[in-house]
């Protein structure tokens, strides 16, 4: 298939879009807010069937404008509270104090009824509710806004076809190789993509800075920051991280997400920006650098899917890597290299759900691609057989994809059952 510049502007459009808090358990509220508007009002009886990988990512993550909350039953209840299904997924954002008290009140009344699917998806939600006679069920699969099935009254008034997304590590063509996208970032114009970088560069940088107050989660942008906080690597490593802290524990700042994580949009984004500044680019140089961050790190995600075992902040963690080479003037092979290093330092990240030591596993991410920046600066490179590393960067890109997408699925699992205390000799 032939790409043109305009579907590369098309994808991160689609791609870059601001998100309030975590973006699993916002996908429930959405569906929730979906057929709770359709019901007319809060439901008598309600339930969500939910895949084992959505689990994961909510299980121990604060909801925004929830007063501190939780988990799928917080998620799902605030949704069905709010009902503002328009605002996809900041459907949360205008919640009112009074709606906070009313969602902290039907948590602890409980009646969500959560199972988990038989469906093969690793992403799927499907929630139902019944009020006054009415039911209607919301079922999205494979991304946070694909609904691809409403129904009420046991009648389906709403269907697509699933959404093909490309989870094959090998099939990765011309023109999403890596080679294609830094020739793409150099030289496309970028005009129609600047509000949405700059929207990106100005929400994730706010929300970093928010993260540096001291009270959000774990604080580890700070406790990075305290090692040297002139010096740009650190910055961006704690920025970074403060980001995370900030959005992992209950934030109610957006965040602008790539391939549907606002901890990948915030990774992709935040050390270019720093390094930007530092390095006294202009505007259009640090945008150019974003936009080749944001190529990478969505091209990188295509052949290991939206959720799965693999932490997708290495993807994002490779993507600011070139867009920092970029703005150090590397030439285009170096830049394919320092993808190369980096996937070869931190693609073993586990990701064991969304929580407060994600921001700690961003900085990681960060640094490995910082590591590689400052390997090829030295002419050092790893080689082709040096473990998972291939002859080319991309072929290193569709080595980590297949062990993501097809190497990891007993890890995946094995990890939830961790989480869940499951198969544990009391």
């Amino acid at each position: 298939m032939t790409v043109t510049l305009q579907n590369y502007r098309d994808t991160l459009a689609a791609e870059l879009l601001p998100a309030m808090g975590c973006t699993e358990p916002i996908a429930l509220a959405y569906a929730a807010a979906v057929a709770g508007a359709r019901l007319g009002g809060y439901p008598d009886k309600m339930s969500a069937e939910v895949s084992r990988n959505i689990v994961k990512n909510v299980k121990s993550v604060i909801v925004p404008n929830t007063g501190g909350l939780y988990g799928i039953e917080a998620a799902v209840i605030a949704g069905f509270v709010s009902r503002r299904p328009e605002a996809e997924l900041e459907v949360l954002a205008a919640v009112t104090p009074e709606e906070c008290a009313e969602i902290g009140r039907r948590v602890k009344e409980g009646g969500l009824r959560i199972s988990q699917t038989d469906e093969p998806d690793v992403f799927f939600i499907r929630v139902t509710g019944e009020r006054a006679g009415k039911t209607v069920t919301v079922t999205i699969r494979t991304f946070h806004t694909n609904i691809t099935e409403i129904v009420e009254d046991g009648q389906v008034v709403f269907t697509k076809e699933k959404e093909h997304v490309c989870h094959d590590a090998d099939a990765v063509n011309d023109a999403w190789s890596i080679k294609e996208l830094i020739r793409v970032a150099r030289t496309m114009d970028f005009g129609s993509l600047k509000p949405y970088l700059e929207r990106q560069m100005k929400c994730n940088m706010a929300i970093a800075k928010e993260g540096l107050s001291g009270k959000w989660g774990a604080t580890i942008g700070n406790i990075i920051l305290m090692r040297d906080p002139k010096d740009p690597a650190v910055r961006a490593r704690a920025w970074a991280a403060a980001g995370s802290d900030a959005r992992m524990n209950g934030c109610e700042m957006p965040v602008v997400i790539v391939s549907g994580s606002g901890n990948q949009g915030i990774t992709a984004s935040v050390p270019v920006v720093i390094f930007g500044e530092a390095l006294e680019k202009t505007e259009d140089e640090t945008l150019r650098a974003l936009l080749l961050s944001d190529l990478v790190t969505v091209a990188l995600k295509q052949g290991i899917g939206k959720l799965s075992a693999y932490c997708g902040a290495v993807s994002a963690g490779c993507g600011s890597g070139a867009g920092i080479a970029m703005l150090k003037g590397y030439n285009d092979g170096e830049i394919e290299s320092v993808i190369s290093n980096a996937l070869a330092i931190t693609s073993g990240l586990l990701c064991d759900g969304a929580k407060s030591s994600c921001a700690a596993k961003i900085s990681m991410a960060v640094e490995g691609a910082l590591i590689a920046v400052d390997m090829v600066g030295n002419d050092k490179v790893f080689r082709e057989g040096d473990g998972i590393v291939q002859e080319t960067a991309d072929e290193t890109a569709a080595a980590v994809g297949r062990i993501a997408s097809l190497g990891m699925v007993d890890t995946d699992r094995q990890i939830i059952r961790e989480m869940l205390h499951e198969d544990r000799n009391e």
